[in-house]
Parts: structure tokens; sequence; C-alpha cells
């Protein structure tokens, strides 16, 4: 019997019918700017700018050590959260751990954690193709912010769907924040971090507000450097064929992130770095910390010798700590 006018054959694609993307992979594409990012980008490094100024000038030092402690937060609740607990399942964390972690987070804004993390696995799984969000082959500043001013490439939204995002959609945790994104990041980010200086540092709220933006960006930019210096520049002691790179500074300003190209070849160690480089490393010590006390648990680690044995298959000859043998 011939099929009716209103039936229609359905192609379901799937991952494996869709071309393989090789790193590093960056096909010609129009960009769409997106001006609302663009225009809100601008005011908050402008507002970066004058906070700086206001900083040096007319802000308390109490005022000064609270957002540097505010910085420090911001940034384990994405290292340690987002990054290591969630998107990676390095570790696992009981619920006040959990909470903890999520309010960091939200003091560092930068999207939902879901969001991130959906982010961040597609980053791993396509790293350095069209399918990477801040695909890093486009250059630095696009992989550092650039990509936020543009729409994403039609690979990103195309290969998102294959990402298993089940055990994140069952977090309470996570899907509350996501529920109630407004008012939790309005509060933890912006609201109270301005009104507390005033409040009990006698700041203007001119002081408060532009400081306030100040850390925030700040806080990008850490994240930023991740996707962008430590995917272009540093030595390659487990993987010379892929782009992340082990990048000192970026370790050191990005609580223990920037040893890229051991995560980029371990994801799963909640450290991110090899052993022995925990002296760069905050975010691990905060790890350590909350398994002392029983919060933080079943903590995975690369066997030396599995690391050893990949350095040496395909590293670059550079030492197994990350820094260039000097002997060369």
């Amino acid at each position: 019997m011939a099929p009716s006018a209103i039936e229609t054959t359905t192609i379901t694609e799937t991952e494996e019918s869709l071309p393989k993307l090789v790193a590093p992979q960056a096909a010609p594409r129009k960009y769409d700017i997106v001006y609302v990012n663009l225009l809100t980008f601008g005011y908050a490094h402008l507002a970066t700018l004058y906070g700086v100024y206001l900083a040096c000038t007319t802000a308390t030092w109490k005022t000064l050590m609270f957002h540097h402690t505010l910085f420090i937060l911001a940034a384990v609740g994405v290292t340690a959260g987002a990054h290591r607990l969630w998107t990676h399942r390095a570790y696992k964390a009981k619920m006040p751990l959990q909470i903890i972690l999520m309010l960091m987070n939200s003091l560092a804004f930068q999207n939902s954690a879901i969001y991130w993390i959906r982010e961040h696995r597609m980053h791993h799984r396509y790293s350095d193709t069209d399918a990477d969000a801040h695909n890093a082959t486009r250059g630095f500043f696009y992989s550092h912010m650039g990509w936020l001013l543009v729409r994403k490439h039609p690979e990103v939204m195309r290969r998102g769907k294959f990402i298993d995002m089940s055990d994140i959609y069952a977090n309470p945790v996570l899907t509350f924040q996501k529920k109630y994104a407004i008012p939790v990041f309005g509060t933890i980010c912006f609201a109270l971090p301005t009104l507390i200086p005033m409040y009990f540092f006698g700041e203007t709220l001119n002081t408060a507000w532009n400081l306030t933006i100040m850390r925030y960006v700040f806080n990008l930019h850490i994240t930023f450097l991740v996707n962008s210096a430590a995917h272009l520049w540093g030595n390659k002691p487990y993987d010379k064929n892929m782009l992340p790179a082990q990048n000192l500074p970026v370790s050191f300003i990005a609580f223990g992130e920037g040893f890229h190209n051991y995560h980029h070849a371990f994801p799963w160690d909640y450290k991110t770095a090899e052993l022995g480089n925990n002296w760069l490393n905050f975010s691990t010590k905060f790890i350590d910390f909350f398994a002392w006390i029983g919060w933080a648990y079943d903590l995975k680690e690369v066997p030396l010798e599995v690391a050893r044995a990949r350095a040496e298959r395909t590293g670059d000859g550079s030492n197994l700590w990350g820094f260039r043998d000097k002997t060369e």
C-alpha cells in the first residue's frame, strides 16, 4: 500500500555518520558577531580598568583583601567543582561539599555549571577542532575570548547532542543552580560582593561595584588562559601530537590547571597534574583537605608508571615534571 501524503521517513543522525574531525582542524567560517556579548564584555573591561584605578587610589585594604579572597573561592569553584568533580568525575563529593562548590562556582558566574560542563566535555571530545567551542587552532584571541563574541560554530551545535549529561541532570545541586540562575548568580556574584564592602568597609557604590566587576573579569581571564595560552605555548612531555601543553605560568595563575598536556592525556586524574607538581596546584590541596575530613572520596590518580610509559611512547622528550631538560 502506498504511504499517505503525511508519512515521512525519519533519518536519525548518529555521531558515527558524521565526518571525523582530526585536530588541529579549523575549516573556513563566517563569524556572526553577538553584539550583546560584545557590548557586555566591552563594558566589563572598561569597568575593570576603572576598578584597577580605584583599587590603587580609593579602595580600602579590607576591600582589596575581601575581593582577593573571593577571587580564590570563585577560581576553585571552577577548577575543583565544575572541572574536576562534575565534568571529569575525577573524585566524588558528599552533599555539603557539593553545595559549597556550587556556591563558589556561582561566585565565578561562567554561565551555569551545567552549561560549563557540557562545553568542557565537548572540548575534550573534540579538542581543537570546529566542534570545540574555543578551538585553539583559530589562534590566541579566538580561544581566549573571541569565541564568546560570535555565534557557536555549527559543528558545536551539531555534535553537542552526543554528549552524555545524564549524570549532571540527575544532580539536584546543579539543577537547582540552573533553575534559579538569575537570583543565584545575581546575588552571589554581583550583589553581595558589592553590598558587603559598602556596609562593612565604608566603600561608595561606585568603588564597590567597579571592584566587583574587576574581580569578576580577572576570574574570567584565568579560565580563558587555560583555553588559550595552555593550548598554544609550552612543552609536551606526554603527547607531542596534541596542542595542549604544560604551561607553568598558567598553572600558577589558574590554581593548578596549566599542566594541560598531562590533563588532556589523563583527564580523569583529580590533580590534573603529575605527582610532584602540587606546589603549583592549590585546587588539589583544596580537594585533599576535604578528602582528609571525609567530604571528598574516590580520588582518581594515574599510576606513575602509566604516566612514564605514555611519556616515553608519545612525549616530546622533556622530563616528566613539565620542565625542559637543561642538558638538552
